[in-house]
């Protein structure tokens, strides 16, 4: 692992991020000093997504497309 003084990672951030984000880490350091490590963030696993599982704890009245016409009627129209 390349160890980079702080000036010149500050110079090359970049190039050094982008370096890093392909696998090659490296140590940055102050006056000969190693300070932190760079590294490549581990991607989290995705999960999968089952289809379905809800299934019976939501349920839609018969009568869904209509419900509360009369009442918002009477918002549009009055009485």
């Amino acid at each position: 692992m390349k160890t980079i003084n702080i000036h010149e990672a500050k110079t090359h951030l970049s190039r050094l991020v982008e370096e890093a984000a392909n696998g090659e880490a490296f140590v940055i350091a102050k006056a000969g000093k190693p300070m932190v490590r760079v590294v490549p963030l581990e991607e989290a696993p995705k999960k999968k997504r089952r289809a379905g599982f809800l299934k019976g704890y939501a349920s839609v009245p018969d009568d869904f497309d209509t419900m509360f016409a009369k009442e918002i009627e009477e918002m549009f129209y009055g009485e």
